[in-house]
């Protein structure tokens, strides 16, 4: 849970420091459509990052021979990872808590993600308002 974590952590700040230095430039240059672009590019890196994390999941619980099937491992890695519960908990007794700690990932993993986003898209908001000549309240 801690290695899914500090991975989230690391790529989630790189990707929003790389969004911010990139629309930091584009805003004094007044090329809006690049912090468009930006926050699009981001938005599917922090996409790729959750499927990521999902994915060491289930190669962690597959290996440990838990699950049979690797389809089956993925399935039930995310839907612990994203709180669903859209499968059954598998995994043999001695093991049910692994569930919670993948559930647990998930939701600051998710949590983190959603803070991020609020940033960005509020600098997004901003750009358009300024493409836009939208005056501030």
């Amino acid at each position: 849970m801690i290695l899914i974590l500090v991975f989230h952590g690391i790529l989630i700040n790189t990707v929003l420091m790389r969004f911010e230095r990139m629309t930091a430039t584009n805003l004094v240059n007044k090329e809006y459509r690049w912090v468009y672009l930006h926050f699009y590019i981001s938005f599917a890196f922090i996409a790729l990052i959750h499927i990521a994390e999902v994915l060491i999941w289930a190669t962690f619980v597959y290996h440990l021979n838990l699950i049979n099937t690797g389809i089956d491992s993925i399935l039930f890695a995310g839907s612990c990872y994203t709180t669903l519960g859209f499968v059954e908990d598998i995994l043999p007794n001695g093991y049910k808590t692994l569930a919670f700690f993948i559930a647990f990932s998930g939701l600051f993993s998710l949590a983190w993600t959603t803070s991020i986003m609020i940033g960005m898209t509020n600098t997004y908001r901003e750009t358009w308002k300024l493409k836009n000549h939208i005056k501030k309240p």
